[in-house]
């Protein structure tokens, strides 16, 4: 028995062949987890798998049950759920290392009858020296002990390159009662022991930056919420300490880079519309996560059955599509249609066989022959034509091209608060949520303009609720606003010098000449765009996001692990990532991308040191889009990180939960 992380795991980011996050994710809970319990007399045995409410959702996010049960396992039980013994198979525990969770397992495997045969315990995270005894001191239970080991993965992995340590409220208790920090406290502890366990999972050690804390002046006190992200970087620093020295081949030094920011940085990309397919599913769509319902055809000629379905990473074509611009992917998906419906034959018969009536015997067989392949292409494809048809509607019915349009502008410094006033006066059936988010982004942009009357007048016109403005001053007070007669930059300090004979605008963006989007409402970019590109040319300022263990002499010289390309602006060049590139199709079908994002072996060899951005207080689909992006870019994988991972409407939710008080100006100071 091991109390370590398992010794047979390699140094994953050392490997030949590249792995990316959420492959390695997988293999640790399929390989390094339930493999290795087929040991001995257990090799043939099937075994019954025990999960607790969180492992269950980490394993969910990682791995699908024909995985889980080809790795001998036979049935998977929530652990506070009654189970029924079965004495001749072993166990394989997954838990949380709780006082709970040991009690329970204790009253499984104690007594002259335990529920199983032996037991093969992992954690998740790192157990107390205490609970470790309470189970060694049993001697009733030690002898069918068959593992007894820390897996130190407590994560869901949400995407390839993304994950959330599932803190659903840390906007709440980290932005919310200022009086009050001990949830805060407990907040930032377990994300760091949840964060620190990434690293452990890759045998990562990284060199840390964080946002530092910005005080006003000399004499404004500097807050809780202003050193999240400090005090965050020194909880995953001191769980990273202990692993250097109790976990086996854990790297000395520096391997990659680990960003920590907050969801302050950034309040415009929560809550402006991104205009790819897969935010699009997730904001207009009525979807619980990534599962979607839809009515298909009855059989035999019955009423129509409701069907789900989920939107992930083993559909290829849903990864082809996810972050392509809507536009775009239902133009893509009207030329695959008509490709397959011109090139596969039952395709073909059943369309014609609609016009004459009948199909003879030489057509009935070349249908039957290409059915199989037929019916499995024609439903997927169908499912995404579909839900862009569906998409497209909703755009269409609510005059979202408009707004959109007027949101892009507004960050750009093109619109001002008369254009916004103008547009509230003209489309008064836009819907209020809508409107709500029109009036965030404007309330980012110029604060000042939400200034007691002013603000109530806004709301007036937008004919919205007291509970929106409170919802508008929240994202304020989550900007840190300071006096706004003061101000003369944007809700995110940036300031943008235009030509001076010009009435001078505000931006929240700036415009990049070497980022040409083809279409005109994708020019907005998340903030941490710019940030991971500072960091990689080592250009982030030192003072604003210090590093909190100096790296050593050569990290930065070696950031990039393999032969540089013989082309040295190719790691800087902008060329269609990999998994919106378009390729020949012999159906019309087959993915144009792959699960394991397939890129030649050349450009895996070639890869970069990692790096990791954590943002505390959520993160949206535009960011993980970015790293996708910026990954293909530079030649490093990109890993981002939050709490949760919220649409829009999620966002605001949780904006109305920040307070229960209506806020006034002094409320909104630090």
């Amino acid at each position: 028995m091991s109390m370590s992380d398992s010794e047979s795991s390699s140094s994953y980011g050392g490997a030949a062949e590249y792995q990316y996050f959420k492959q390695i994710t997988r293999d640790r809970l399929l390989r390094e987890m339930l493999r290795s319990t087929k040991t001995g007399d257990s090799k043939s045995t099937f075994k019954v798998l025990i999960l607790d409410r969180l492992t269950l959702k980490i394993m969910s996010h990682s791995c699908r049950m024909a995985d889980i049960t080809g790795e001998g396992v036979t049935l998977v039980e929530d652990m506070y759920k009654q189970r029924q013994p079965f004495p001749t198979l072993d166990a394989i525990y997954f838990l949380q290392p709780t006082r709970e969770n040991i009690t329970m397992f204790l009253s499984d495997m104690a007594g002259k009858a335990p529920l199983y045969r032996k037991a093969f315990v992992f954690f998740s995270s790192p157990i107390s020296r205490e609970l470790v005894v309470d189970i060694k001191k049993d001697p009733r239970v030690l002898p069918r002990l068959g593992a007894l080991r820390e897996m130190n993965l407590e994560y869901f992995a949400i995407d390839s390159q993304g994950f959330i340590t599932n803190n659903e409220r840390a906007l709440e208790d980290l932005f919310g009662d200022e009086e009050n920090n001990h949830k805060g406290v407990a907040c930032l502890n377990v994300m760091a022991t949840r964060i620190a366990t990434v690293f452990a999972s890759l045998r990562e050690f990284p060199s840390i930056r964080y946002r530092a804390a910005k005080s006003l002046d000399a004499t404004t006190m500097t807050t809780f919420r202003d050193l999240i992200p400090t005090k965050l970087a020194a909880g995953v620093w001191d769980c990273l300490t202990k692993y250097k020295k109790t976990i086996p081949s854990f790297p000395q030094t520096e391997t990659c880079e680990l960003l920590i920011i907050d969801r302050t940085i950034d309040q415009i990309a929560p809550v402006i519309h991104e205009w790819t397919y897969d935010a699009m599913c997730h904001d207009l769509l009525n979807m619980e996560g990534n599962k979607y319902v839809h009515e298909v055809p009855g059989k035999a000629g019955g009423p129509p059955e409701r069907k789900e379905v989920l939107l992930e990473d083993h559909d290829p074509l849903w990864l082809e599509l996810r972050h392509a611009h809507i536009a775009d992917a239902s133009e893509r998906l009207h030329l695959k249609m008509t490709s397959f419906m011109s090139k596969n034959k039952a395709a073909q018969i059943q369309h014609g066989s609609r016009n004459s009536g009948e199909m003879s015997t030489r057509d009935l067989q070349k249908m039957v022959q290409a059915l199989p392949q037929y019916s499995e292409q024609i439903d997927k494809l169908s499912l995404h034509v579909e839900l862009a048809g569906n998409i497209n509607r909703i755009i269409r019915e609510s005059g979202l091209l408009e707004q959109g349009q007027l949101e892009q502008d507004l960050v750009f410094g093109d619109a001002t608060m008369k254009d916004v006033i103008k547009f509230l006066t003209m489309k008064e059936d836009t819907t209020r949520e809508n409107k709500l988010r029109l009036l965030l982004i404007l309330a980012a942009v110029y604060p000042e303009k939400f200034d007691g009357e002013k603000g109530l007048n806004l709301m007036k016109v937008a004919r919205l609720t007291d509970e929106d403005m409170i919802v508008v001053n929240n994202l304020r007070m989550l900007g840190g606003q300071p006096d706004t007669k003061k101000r003369s930059t944007g809700a995110f300090g940036l300031k943008f010098e235009i030509n001076k004979v010009k009435k001078k605008k505000r931006a929240a963006r700036k415009e990049r000449p070497e980022e040409e989007e083809k279409w005109q409402l994708s020019r907005f970019y998340p903030i941490i765009e710019e940030l991971i590109e500072k960091l990689t040319r080592n250009q982030l300022s030192k003072e604003d996001y210090p590093c909190l263990n100096g790296p050593s002499a050569t990290f930065h010289s070696l950031s990039f692990s393999g032969p540089l390309p013989q082309n040295p602006q190719s790691m800087r060049s902008r060329r269609s990532p990999s998994w919106a590139r378009p390729r020949g199709s012999d159906d019309g079908y087959s993915s144009d991308s792959v699960l394991r994002h397939s890129s030649s072996s050349n450009d895996l060899r070639r890869m970069g040191r990692r790096i990791f951005v954590f943002i505390v207080g959520g993160i949206t689909r535009s960011e993980l889009r970015v790293c996708h992006k910026l990954t293909n870019k530079l030649n490093r994988e990109i890993i981002l990180g939050s709490s949760s991972l919220d649409d829009p409407a999620q966002f605001i939710t949780k904006l109305k939960m920040l307070t229960t008080h209506e806020l006034t100006l002094d409320d909104i100071q630090i």
